[in-house]
C-alpha cells in the first residue's frame, strides 16, 4: 500500500513539472530571436535581411544584418496587445552619408510585415522568425 501511494505521488509530481514546463514554453515572447526575409521599394527590387531582436517585456533592442556592417536599432518599441512594432536605425550609405530609417511593422505569429522609409524612398518588408 505504501509503495502504491509513493508511486502515485511521484507520478503526480512528474505530471505537475511537465505541465509547468509547457506553460512556460507557451509564454515565450513573440520577438526575441533571429528573423530573416527581404525588404525593398518594389516587388522586383529586394534586399535580403537578417534581424536579431530581443524583447524583455518592456524594451525592444536589436541589430540589422549582424556582422562587421551591423546596424543597431534605436527607438524601438513593441505593443504586445496589437503586435505593432516601431524601429529606427541609422545606416551608412555609400559615400559615408548617414541614412535614418523609420520602420513600422506588425507581428502575426512568426511573421513580421510592414513598411520602411528614409529621405524620399520607401517600401515594404517581410521577415520570418527562425
Amino acid at each position: 500500500m505504501r509503495v502504491r501511494v509513493f508511486v502515485w505521488i511521484c507520478l503526480m509530481a512528474c505530471f505537475l513539472m511537465t505541465a509547468s514546463a509547457f506553460a512556460q514554453r507557451g509564454a515565450a515572447d513573440p520577438l526575441t530571436g533571429t528573423w530573416t526575409g527581404d525588404w525593398g521599394p518594389t516587388p522586383n527590387d529586394r534586399n535580403n535581411v537578417t534581424v536579431q531582436l530581443k524583447w524583455d517585456g518592456k524594451a525592444l533592442t536589436g541589430t540589422v544584418n549582424p556582422g562587421p556592417n551591423a546596424v543597431a536599432l534605436q527607438k524601438s518599441t513593441f505593443n504586445s496587445k496589437s503586435g505593432a512594432v516601431h524601429m529606427e536605425a541609422d545606416a551608412k550609405a555609400p559615400g559615408g552619408r548617414t541614412v535614418h530609417y523609420l520602420i513600422d511593422g506588425k507581428v502575426d505569429r512568426n511573421t513580421m510585415t510592414g513598411s520602411w522609409n528614409h529621405d524620399n524612398r520607401n517600401g515594404d518588408f517581410k521577415i520570418t522568425k527562425n
